[in-house]
């Protein structure tokens, strides 16, 4: 008898989305537009206030209202990663409730940025949101921008605390990390690359 080993909830080619601006503010027409597009041609899955998003950026108006347009102008036809990271906790928490409740699949933590945490202190990062929100948490690991890297025991650490905690967008560009995580948390454990370097 075979066990088959579940697929990891996000997979496939996630957009990592622009937030087009005019005037000073939120451009939610082209937005939109640029959800429909993205989803039209075939993305699996669409991440605003990300990097890419300018989300460091961004007011806590602003960030929700990019968030709120996408889930719905998404209308479940793709998943919504809602970016919700910052290097504030309380900041980190306040946004993943938010994409939480506004209806996004998951929600996108970055490391603490500029803060240069131990890795008790990403544990205790990672865990508050999680003990937060009941949605996918997608730990983002991009030591180029934080400094700090989130070691795998650490990641293995997390996922067996919180099992939602359950994927990482992988920015190291280590390109011997993905088997290692794969053997230390199996198939099921998503993994997205986050380096344009490695894709």
């Amino acid at each position: 008898m075979t066990t088959e080993t579940p697929a990891p909830r996000f997979r496939g080619s996630y957009t990592a989305l622009i937030t087009p601006f005019s005037d000073g503010g939120i451009d939610e027409a082209a937005f939109r537009k640029l959800v429909d597009f993205q989803i039209e041609n075939g993305t699996h899955g669409l991440v605003p206030v990300g990097t890419t998003g300018e989300s460091p950026t961004l007011s806590h108006e602003e960030h929700d209202r990019v968030v709120a347009i996408c889930i719905e102008q998404a209308a479940g036809r793709v998943p919504v990663i809602a970016g919700a990271g910052s290097n504030s906790t309380n900041e980190a928490v306040r946004l993943a409730k938010h994409g939480a409740a506004a209806g996004a699949d998951g929600v996108l933590i970055v490391s603490p940025y500029y803060n240069k945490p131990t890795q008790e202190g990403l544990f205790q990062h990672f865990s508050a949101v999680a003990d937060a929100v009941d949605v996918p948490v997608i730990v983002y690991d991009i030591p180029g921008r934080s400094i700090v890297r989130v070691a795998d025991e650490t990641l293995v650490r997390l996922n067996a605390a919180h099992a939602h905690i359950c994927g990482i967008k992988d920015a190291t560009s280590e390109v011997g990390r993905p088997p290692r995580i794969r053997n230390a948390l199996g198939a099921g454990f998503a993994q997205l690359s986050g380096e344009d370097a490695t894709t």
